[in-house]
């Protein structure tokens, strides 16, 4: 029996009999079977998209070649006594608690927000009567922020290789489609990932892990630089090792942390609105046809230079997704986006962000605590504006003219609109460099400029990030690790699991 690599190039909508023939002719041989290793659209020429599929193909009529010998992510266990109490049930929450179970460490989960279920069904009261549920929202409840997302599991790392292969091998245990372990753009989307993460919990439980819904930590007990245990709205809960993965938009959390003695400094984070478009249009404009079969939605990734030193770019996109009202708080208003696994939705859309550093914005050093009470006031100008949750929008003509006029108002936004100057609710320097990478944007893509912008997107990423080691160790302290989105050092689905996974591993090793 021999192995051999194989490079092909098929139509958008090949099939599975026209792969294998394929195959079979490029190596003229008749017996084998073959495992897709890479999977990836090339759309450079519209008049020849092709999917570029690299295949290990086995064969007795093969002579020679062995299959790469693929390392694994290693899960030291042993019996332990040692107990590990785990704070957020987002990708590294989550990811660190299964983990650390895994390794055979008592391990308690414990997550403000509600269970999937109950969470996905009053998201949907929300959007209805606009009663805002302060514990099943778009941010907090299980799975995180990312369960109600795209559901993208690319991420730009080169150092998470084994932690990346292990949570895509646990996704597909737990139901996700196997293509996401070859796929050159692997996503969920959000309709997928509600079972997903609601599998993977009946997995950790089944292991022997706990998980406690609507309970919220409240503060922490230090003595001599070591947590002893977290205070909860259920009580005192202890513990040899915590992990903290509270995910980027819990304030309360942060500034508690930070009243605690756990070390945070500000860092360049990202603002902006939401671009949406009809579907139809970014697909003429990337492929050249409203419709591709065999793919499902065009997707695009934008950049520019913008201005005075504010760097601009899309980000998130969600091909054929909804806008959704993403806000932590009451009082607050912002936007995100959100796509289901087929991508069949009549609107495209992505942030337009524009990179800032505080200490340049505002000329002065800037303290995390600061940044955090400015970004608060910010989320909630845009909900006085409104009255509400309704996204303040304008037509990326007009925000680029600064000129006011009746936008189409036909949107994904499931809970309304009002025609607003966004250019004057958004911090001028934000709103200028948005305003020269939009010009790009539109020089890049044909039909650009017929788009709409809704709303502030204001969680690209953490505003702060914690003083911490490599291994997640919060700088003073022997028990304590702050992780994911929350710890400002990764961001996304596998960055944010993977990170959660090497704090678990540090603490199964040390």
């Amino acid at each position: 029996m021999g192995y051999k690599q194989l490079s092909l190039k098929l139509p958008p909508d090949y099939s599975p009999e026209q792969l294998r023939y394929k195959a079979a002719k490029a190596l003229h041989i008749r017996d084998f079977s073959f495992q897709i290793m890479h999977k990836s659209l090339d759309a450079r020429k519209k008049n020849a998209i092709h999917w570029e599929i690299r295949l290990l193909v086995q064969s007795p009529e093969i002579k020679g070649g062995e299959p790469e010998k693929q390392a694994i992510l290693e899960i030291p266990y042993k019996k332990r006594k040692q107990k590990a109490m785990v704070v957020g049930s987002g990708p590294a929450g989550f990811f660190a608690a299964y983990v650390l179970q895994k390794a055979g460490l008592q391990t308690t989960l414990i997550e403000r927000g509600t269970a999937v279920e109950k969470r996905s069904r009053e998201i949907e009261i929300f959007e209805k009567t606009a009663v805002f549920q302060p514990k099943s929202n778009y941010a907090f409840g299980e799975g995180g922020a990312g369960t109600f997302s795209d559901g993208k599991l690319t991420s730009r790392s080169k150092r998470i290789s084994l932690e990346k292969q292990f949570i895509l091998k646990s996704y597909v245990e737990a139901g996700a489609p196997e293509e996401i372990e070859y796929l050159a753009h692997p996503h969920l989307g959000t309709d997928k990932l509600k079972q997903i993460v609601e599998n993977l919990r009946h997995s950790f439980e089944n292991m022997g892990g706990q998980m406690l819904f609507e309970t919220q930590m409240t503060d922490l007990r230090v003595k001599n630089g070591r947590v002893t245990a977290i205070e909860t709205d259920k009580g005192t809960m202890e513990a040899d090792f915590f992990v903290i993965a509270q995910g980027h938009s819990a304030f309360e959390t942060y500034r508690m942390l930070m009243s605690r003695g756990i070390g945070f400094h500000t860092k360049n984070f990202a603002l902006g609105s939401r671009m949406e478009h009809p579907q139809e249009l970014i697909n003429q404009a990337q492929w050249g046809v409203k419709k591709l079969k065999g793919v499902k939605a065009a997707e695009y990734r934008l950049v520019s230079p913008g201005e005075g030193g504010h760097p601009v770019y899309s980000f998130c996109m969600c091909p054929g997704g909804v806008i959704v009202p993403a806000t932590a708080y009451e009082n607050t208003n912002i936007v995100n986006g959100m796509s289901r696994y087929l991508r069949n939705g009549n609107f495209s859309n992505a942030a337009c962000v524009a990179g800032l550093n505080m200490n340049n914005l505002l000329h002065r050093e800037v303290s995390a605590p600061e940044v955090l009470d400015w970004l608060e006031k910010l989320e909630q100008s845009f909900y006085q504006y409104s009255s509400g949750y309704s996204a303040p929008t304008c037509s990326i003509k007009d925000f680029i003219r600064q000129k006011e006029t009746s936008a189409n108002k036909e949107t994904s936004y499931p809970m309304g609109v009002v025609q607003a100057p966004l250019w004057e609710l958004l911090p001028p320097e934000i709103s200028n460099a948005m305003r020269r990478g939009l010009k790009d944007f539109i020089r890049k893509m044909k039909g650009f400029e017929e788009g709409n912008l809704l709303g502030l997107e204001s969680k690209t990423s953490a505003p702060v990030q914690v003083d911490r080691e490599k291994n997640g160790l919060c700088s003073g302290f022997q028990n304590l690790y702050v992780v994911g989105e929350g710890s400002g050092y990764s961001g996304g689905i596998v960055s944010s699991a993977a990170d959660g996974i090497k704090a678990a591993i540090h603490i199964a090793t040390s």
